[in-house]
């Protein structure tokens, strides 16, 4: 084969230009730190590149942002948690106090205030946010436990709210309380007592009673006996029922273990007397009277039950059983719980367009209450495949009960105080008497009686007091369970926050080694085709001196 000088010339061009391809191509991995800049120039890099990339970005988002947003909401549950746990253990060192030591009412005061402070904290605690979301409150984490303000009871007022609530409670729901009868000792002072017509009570005369009672979760409801909708309403659902209807996917279907009188229920204020044929009735005194009614009490939300009436309705009942109970509510005052969090409730605000709350659909589309309470579980994705709850319900711990049980202490100090107060005024006018004198006898009668019924009151006061003990530790129980319950996700994460962290790093490590160049070796490399490229225009700079016509 002749060689012409043109050839040479082409071939000295193509080295060259190879040569500064491949020093191009080393100048740019040096520059990027990467061993490819486009897809075409290592298919398989590429390829697997992209992958390891989704790998990375994926558990980089597992790992640097949902666990870690999961972390802290977990760490402010549990802190808030701790803190409840604290005001709980303060609130029985409490009770203990009042059920130990012998009061008078103004020391019985001084407890029962700082139960209630303790219990407003209590509720507040209920409040935590983490980045503007309540931590209790489930999905509606735009909506605080409580009640932050007094809401208008105008129901022209645009804040006007008034919700038809339905409890699902159990027969272990009515308890027992205790009512002492003081009869004509009632408002008794040394203003208006006149001891010389008669003495206003005696000793015979002042009863202590038991009362069986459903206390409902909200004191005020709304009733109006021109509106029967606004009566509450009992029913009752049993187990073959409930496991029905979840079997058929229909509406459960109550069945009739009540009476008619549950279904009648009589309406007494507790504000206002009742005149009756027998002379005048405190809710109490008429249900004792009425041992086969149910008398309902607005202001203090208590379904007082007659003897007769519970051991026909209530005392056979299966404790699978479950009691409905629905009424209304329109007077909110701040502090109180939302019902939404708690019940299936309607706002019927606008009757024409209720919003519901907490209810099921059955395959006909008809709504009812399911029988399990619908529980709002917040889960963070932290991992291929990999979920983790990180709320806490406020029903596991935030209970109505705390809230009634301060209630029923309130009460017990206003009897404590009237029947103190009325001990005192017979006790000073005793004092300014003499023996014998014109109606000492009646007034030492009176005395008495007052004295025996101070008894009664003073002695169910501490029974009181043990019993909320027994009700703290029970919440206390509680929040025990859900602070483990928090802690064991929190520590479960920490096992999943760990693996991500070696496994982000074990994917980086497989990323860099895929992509990243060896700086070392790519320094070699270019310096070695630096050298080469000036070599070469060197030797063809040489080389193409001459030619053919330097010899002719």
């Amino acid at each position: 084969m002749r060689m012409t000088n043109k050839i040479m010339h082409n071939n000295s061009l193509y080295n060259i230009n190879n040569n500064k391809v491949l020093q191009d191509k080393l100048s740019t991995q040096m520059s990027t730190k990467k061993k490819i800049s486009r897809p075409s120039d290592d298919p398989v890099i590429a390829i697997r590149a992209l992958r390891l990339r989704s790998d990375v970005a994926q558990i980089t988002q597992y790992y640097s942002k949902n666990a870690k947003d999961a972390e802290s909401w977990l760490k402010v549950t549990g802190d808030a948690l701790e803190t409840t746990a604290e005001i709980l253990k303060s609130m029985a060192g409490l009770c203990t106090q009042g059920a130990v030591k012998v009061f008078d009412a103004s020391n019985v005061a001084i407890v029962v205030e700082q139960l209630k402070e303790l219990k407003e904290e209590f509720y507040s605690t209920g409040n935590v946010d983490y980045a503007g979301r309540y931590m209790f409150t489930g999905y509606r984490t735009d909506t605080p436990l409580t009640y932050i303000e007094n809401l208008p009871e105008n129901p022209a007022d645009p804040a006007y709210r008034n919700y038809s609530i339905t409890e699902q409670l159990d027969a272990s729901i009515v308890d027992e309380i205790n009512y002492t009868k003081i009869g004509d000792l009632k408002g008794v002072t040394k203003d208006t007592y006149d001891p010389i017509p008669g003495a206003a009570e005696e000793e015979k005369d002042i009863e202590n009673h038991n009362i069986y009672r459903i206390r409902l979760s909200y004191d005020n409801i709304k009733v109006d006996p021109n509106d029967p909708a606004t009566i509450p309403k009992i029913t009752t659902i049993t187990k073959a029922d409930r496991d029905a209807s979840v079997l058929n996917g229909t509406a459960p279907t109550e069945t009739d273990l009540i009476s008619d009188a549950l279904r009648n229920i009589t309406v007494i204020s507790s504000a206002t007397e009742t005149d009756a044929a027998a002379g005048t009735f405190s809710p109490q005194d008429y249900v004792l009277a009425n041992p086969d009614k149910a008398v309902l009490i607005p202001e203090t939300g208590e379904l007082l039950i007659g003897a007769d009436l519970y051991t026909n309705s209530f005392q056979g009942m299966d404790a699978d059983t479950e009691i409905r109970v629905n009424y209304q509510k329109d007077s909110w005052k701040k502090g109180d719980m939302r019902p939404q969090h708690y019940f299936a409730c309607d706002d019927i605000t606008d009757p024409a367009n209720p919003i519901k709350y907490n209810q099921a659909e059955d395959a006909n589309g008809q709504k009812y209450i399911p029988c399990d309470r619908i529980n709002q579980y917040m889960e963070y994705d932290v991992g291929y495949n990999q979920r983790i709850r990180v709320n806490t319900n406020a029903n596991e711990v935030f209970t109505l009960d705390m809230d009634r049980n301060i209630d029923d202490m309130e009460k017990m100090l206003a009897q404590l105080k009237e029947i103190e107060d009325i001990k005192t005024d017979l006790e000073n006018m005793l004092k300014g008497m003499d023996e014998g004198a014109p109606g000492y006898d009646n007034l030492k009668t009176s005395y008495d009686a007052a004295e025996k019924a101070h008894a009664y009151v003073r002695e169910n006061a501490q029974k009181m007091f043990e019993g909320l003990i027994t009700k703290v530790q029970k919440i206390s129980d509680y929040t025990s369970l859900a602070i483990t319950d928090n802690g064991t996700r929190a520590n479960r994460l920490d096992l999943i926050s760990n693996r991500l962290m070696t496994q982000k790093s074990t994917f980086e490590t497989l990323q860099s080694a895929n992509e990243d160049i060896d700086v070392t070796e790519v320094t070699v490399q270019l310096t070695s085709m630096n050298y080469s490229y000036q070599s070469a225009l060197l030797a063809t700079g040489k080389i193409l001196q001459n030619s053919l016509m330097n010899y002719i």
